[in-house]
């Protein structure tokens, strides 16, 4: 059962009540925007939603937090099928208008009919570059890797693909029609001083007012002269195309990847965040192992470094393998250090600026979040994590190293997709195991999308539905 409770900010219900297959009744604070007043960690409180099915960005929404109040309560887990594709899938499947939005590395992206896989239309975007053609790398052909974006405002599906024209590595963004495929419009990212066939486009796109953002990292392997950027359009893809990097404000040699597969996170006034990789400096600093905060038009306005950041660039112990969570008037980060560092939102404070810090563990991918508790990606089981006083409390850890997956919520649990092939229901108040079902072999950083009662996962094979009735 779920009902729908007192409408919160951002026209979120502020507390979501799920019945379990036993007829217990689950209560989990669910998502509002928080303030900066202290607030209780996760807790058993009452809940309500109403039916709404798409899921049209990574983790769901802006801030990416992954929580889905009007997901069925769930039951006992079973495949309900699976849709064998031209390669394997590694960006999160979308939901858009009935339609489940699969991305290759084939550079095709599919529309898959949710209740049985069938293919409603697919579309190939160009060949894919064959490993043998790059310096470096891990993804063998590299198409599209970065999670699509869905906006309701233009009506357009963004997809990034790398492709290879000749002898030429080139990153392309396209604008789709969901309800067909059909390409409506396309534009070349490859416009600055990137090198492109060094260059990775490893994170989700991200989309608001009238905005498309791409970012881009590095190879595997870190092989040449790359730099992060962020790159952003207008959604007709007509119009300049800005950039950041930190080549436009220090000298820097090379990399300061954007590559975290949450991809860019945007709050509620436009400004985007982003985590930043390691530098290949010691002495000046040069905004890499970074919390940037851009504006709507990719300029710099503050970031975050921690005190350790020399130390952290030499030993690639950054904060870039997990994006930036936006908890209300706070930011929290993660990365390779250990580390779990909270921020003002306002201003990130420069290097040491955080508010608090703590050892929390080793993070990569995108978190998930219920009222002020966030659900933590970490290399050894993720973990729970309240922020809402501004001091960060670790509230529980899996006992399973094997669930480590970027998660999401709903139903009553978190789900995480391990590499070990299964994927897992927790329960969000303990961490402890409710359910869990092989789904086949994924790839690094693979996340589910719930929608109509099905979570599903993207497999090295295409793309798996998991019935939680």
């Amino acid at each position: 059962m779920h009902t729908v409770g007192p409408m919160g900010r951002r026209g979120i219900p502020s507390t979501i009540q799920w019945a379990t297959a036993a007829g217990a009744v689950v209560l989990l604070t669910a998502l509002a925007t928080p303030s900066s007043a202290s607030r209780a960690p996760l807790r058993e409180v009452g809940v309500e939603a109403s039916p709404v099915t798409d899921w049209p960005v990574y983790h769901l929404d802006a801030i990416r937090s992954g929580f889905d109040p009007n997901t069925p309560s769930i039951g006992q887990l079973s495949v309900a099928w699976t849709a064998p594709l031209d390669q394997g899938v590694y960006a999160e499947p979308l939901v858009v208008g009935g339609h489940v939005i699969a991305a290759t590395e084939n550079d095709t992206v599919y529309s898959l009919d949710p209740t049985d896989g069938s293919v409603l239309w697919r579309r190939h975007l160009g060949t894919p570059v064959p490993l043998n053609q790059l310096p470096c790398g891990n993804i063998d052909p590299l198409g599209i890797t970065g999670t699509p974006a869905y906006d309701p405002a233009s009506g357009r599906l963004f997809v990034s693909a790398e492709r290879l024209k000749g002898t030429t590595v080139q990153h392309r963004l396209f604008a789709l029609d969901p309800s067909d495929g059909s390409v409506l419009a396309s534009r070349s990212l490859d416009k600055f001083e990137n090198e492109p066939a060094v260059e990775q486009q490893r994170a989700a796109l991200a989309v608001g007012n009238g905005h498309v953002y791409v970012a881009f990292g590095a190879l595997a392997g870190d092989c040449g002269d790359y730099h992060g950027y962020v790159m952003e359009s207008a959604t007709s893809l007509t119009g300049p195309l800005h950039v950041y990097s930190a080549l436009k404000y220090v000298p820097t040699a090379k990399q300061g990847g954007i590559w975290a597969t949450a991809g860019p996170s945007i709050d509620a006034l436009g400004n985007v965040f982003v985590a930043v990789g390691n530098g290949t400096t010691s002495q000046t600093y040069d905004l890499s192992d970074s919390v940037l905060k851009l504006s709507a038009s990719v300029r710099l306005k503050t970031y975050f470094a921690p005190t350790t950041w020399q130390q952290d660039n030499l030993a690639d112990a950054d904060l870039g393998s997990m994006g930036p969570a936006l908890v209300g008037n706070y930011v929290y980060a993660d990365g390779k250090s250990g580390t779990g560092y909270l921020m003002k939102a306002g201003h990130l404070g420069g290097i040491g600026g955080e508010i608090d810090s703590e050892p929390v563990c080793r993070a990569f991918g995108g978190t998930a979040l219920v009222e002020t508790t966030l659900f933590v990606p970490c290399t050894d089981g993720l973990r729970a994590v309240d922020v809402g006083s501004g001091v960060i409390s670790v509230l529980w850890h899996t006992a399973s190293a094997a669930t480590v997956g970027p998660p999401v919520v709903g139903g009553g649990a978190v789900w995480s997709v391990g590499r070990d092939g299964v994927l897992y229901a927790l329960k969000p108040t303990t961490g402890k195991l409710i359910a869990s079902i092989s789904v086949g072999p994924v790839e690094h950083f693979a996340s589910p999308t719930l929608s109509a009662g099905y979570a599903f996962v993207p497999t090295q094979a295409g793309v798996t539905a998991v019935s939680g009735a």
